[in-house]
């Protein structure tokens, strides 16, 4: 389902059909398949076409923390919780907060 829904997508930005929401898609669709190198270029492409989607910005921080590169998930969670605390988005802003505090007790160890 997921490769046909990939390819699905993958059609429509061929077809010049790009925006931060069909970027977040293909993000969010190759993250569930764990091929986080993919999904990386689409999810980083989402937040600069809306630097205020929240639900990018925690997909965008879950794929570099899956990637190892911790530095650099822990910037995306924490520009993600200001984000979506200014929206008032507080959902998003709490489950960044859950992973971004995981993330710190990690690099304490």
């Amino acid at each position: 389902m997921s490769t046909e829904r990939i390819n699905a997508l993958r059609s429509m930005l061929d077809r010049g059909q790009d925006s931060a929401l069909l970027r977040y898609s293909l993000g969010n669709e190759f993250l569930g398949i764990e091929s986080f190198e993919e999904a990386l270029p689409h999810l980083r492409v989402a937040v600069e076409l809306d630097p205020e989607y929240s639900a990018a910005w925690k997909q965008l921080g879950r794929t570099l923390a899956r990637l190892n590169r911790d530095h650099e998930a822990i910037a995306a969670y924490r520009q993600g919780i200001d984000i979506a605390e200014k929206k008032g988005d507080r959902q998003a802003a709490k489950e960044m907060s859950v992973f971004l505090r995981r993330l710190l007790k990690k690099q304490d160890r």
